[in-house]
């Protein structure tokens, strides 16, 4: 029986579309099986993807470079997008509690990077074009590599500087973790305690809303709406049910309503705000309002699922004169926000309502309530996402530089998860949805890498040239990131997983976060990732650039 259809479809050397396919297939689905096998109780994850494809590219297996570089980028893209509608909400908040700080250690690791090369080039008196290929390799920046590469222009200079990034480039990847790792031990860090800690700090600045019963005891308030209350205490509450003193009668109170001394008030208000509501109403008191509330009155959860109602606020919806309804609370993403007017709803928002059973069903029938729905992806938010991503990476931000295919798209998914809604664009996506792209995207990216890598790294590496590359490109990695990861452990206490997504982002390294969001199981890493990525990559552009203007 004939085979050589098999030995074409899977040899080396065949660029064909099926056996590009059969490659991709084998070296991801390789490489995700390895990265699962522990050492001493460490796993690289999907960063093994980028080892295989370099093995294979070092026996002789190719792609056409037009589809390689296709799928490097695309993978890198949808990668890089994922992450950023992930951790968009958190942007800002993040980087004004500790962004800048964060930014400003991630700039000096680009400062020390810069510092050692021109010492090196000093020093040795090697070429600039491979230093900055070492460089862009290291740092594991590939927009750097290709900015300096169109940059110089000249065949030679291009092939060097690749030679370079491919020498340095998996020890890059090797040597962030490794400084991750070093950082731990030199500290003794215990990665449960910081776990802990980023929870017990997450759940202090996003504490649920305190539900408590309330006696009305001032006589200064006597008679007062719930309106004029709102402007007396001045802070955001809901009173979803009422107990009057005169008539025993338990009510859904509305903004005219009327409260009196020795009503209770069945109160949700954030605990910040607890003790002005207190000083202001009365003391809090035992009543179990489900034993006292009429049967016809309940409660229930309403899920948002009609994109008519993202980034609608609430008060909008008229739920007191409406429906007779209140809304206590708005349960996003696990965490309970208090239902205050003015928040801002987004898909997948579950809504706390009091009120009439039948009332409830029709608000539900108006805001969706369907499950099913979520589980559908918004693939017009996501393609349109991309296309205003390669626009705004392909700007000229000044000296001919720019942002680049990974730079673009993660600032747009930001801006667009915080901002979409002001533009009907849906940017909730199930957590599986996301994980299957994100996944799918540095697996394509490492494969891509790995097998462009392999065909001249043994001969680049395995001489006394290319060993000295690897050397000097382990010093660039290595050195800055133990200074920085001192001094922000040492003298800020930063958390862990914090210092993990800083090196990460200040390397825009993808595997590297891959392997501290594996390794961890918290999202704090790819925070403090997204916090740092933007300016980090802008200036690793202008670094690459700026070397080879100035000494080529």
């Amino acid at each position: 029986m004939d085979f050589s259809w098999l030995t074409n479809l899977v040899g080396p050397g065949n660029e064909s579309l099926a056996s590009t396919l059969v490659l991709y297939s084998f070296v991801i689905a390789a490489g995700v099986y390895l990265g699962k096998l522990k050492v001493a109780g460490v796993s690289l994850g999907v960063t093994f993807v980028l080892f295989v494809g370099i093995l294979m590219g070092h026996f002789g297996y190719v792609v056409n470079s037009e589809v390689l570089k296709f799928v490097r980028e695309f993978g890198l893209i949808l990668f890089i997008f994922s992450i950023g509608l992930q951790v968009g909400p958190g942007f800002f908040s993040s980087f004004k509690k500790g962004g800048m700080l964060l930014n400003g250690l991630a700039v000096l690791g680009i400062v020390l990077n810069v510092v050692i090369v021109l010492a090196i080039f000093y020093i040795e008196n090697a070429p600039m074009e491979a230093l900055v290929g070492i460089m862009s390799g290291a740092v594991t920046n590939t927009p750097g590599l290709a900015a300096a590469q169109q940059t110089v222009g000249t065949p030679d200079a291009i092939n060097t500087m690749a030679m370079g990034y491919a020498a340095a480039y998996p020890l890059g990847v090797c040597g962030i973790i490794g400084a991750m790792f070093l950082i731990k031990a030199v500290f003794k860090v215990n990665t449960q305690d910081e776990i802990k800690a980023i929870e017990d700090e997450y759940a202090s600045n996003h504490a649920a809303p305190n539900m408590e019963t309330i006696q009305v005891t001032n006589p200064l308030i006597e008679g007062k709406t719930m309106r004029e209350l709102h402007d007396i205490i001045q802070c955001d509450f809901v009173v979803s049910r009422l107990l009057s003193a005169a008539t025993g009668e338990i009510t859904i109170p509305v903004s005219t309503t009327e409260v009196h001394s020795g009503d209770k008030l069945f109160v949700v208000i954030s605990q910040d705000d607890t003790a002005r509501f207190e000083s202001v109403v009365g003391p809090e008191v035992e009543m179990d309002w489900d034993e006292a509330t009429p049967s016809q009155v309940v409660s229930r959860r309403i899920v948002i699922t009609k994109t008519e109602y993202n980034g609608v606020a609430l008060g909008s919806l008229r739920l007191h004169q409406a429906y007779k309804l209140n809304a206590t609370r708005v349960n996003r993403a696990g965490v309970d926000l208090l239902a205050a007017a003015s928040l801002r709803l987004q898909m997948g928002d579950r809504i706390t309502v009091v009120g009439d059973l039948n009332d409830i069903n029709r608000l539900a029938a108006r805001l969706g309530n369907s499950i099913k729905r979520l589980n559908e992806p918004n693939l017009i938010t996501i393609f349109v996402g991309i296309m205003l991503g390669i626009i705004v990476g392909s700007i000229n931000v000044g000296f001919g530089m720019k942002l680049g295919l990974a730079g673009g798209p993660l600032v747009v998914a930001i801006l667009l998860s915080r901002f979409g809604y002001k533009f009907k664009l849906v940017t909730y996506t199930s957590s599986s949805a996301s994980l299957l792209m994100r996944e799918l995207g540095i697996c394509l990216f490492l494969a891509s890498v790995g097998i462009s890598s392999g065909a001249g790294f043994a001969e680049t590496v395995f001489n006394s040239t290319g060993m000295w590359w690897v050397i000097w490109g382990f010093m660039i990695t290595f050195i800055p990131l133990i200074i920085v990861g001192c001094i922000a452990r040492g003298v800020y206490k930063i958390n862990m997983l914090t210092i993990m997504g800083l090196f990460s982002g200040g390397y825009t390294d993808p595997p590297a976060l891959a392997y501290a969001g594996g390794s961890t199981g918290s999202d704090a890493p790819a925070v403090a990732y997204s916090t740092v990525y933007p300016l980090t990559m802008f200036l690793r552009v202008v670094a690459a650039q700026g070397l080879v203007l100035a000494f080529l």
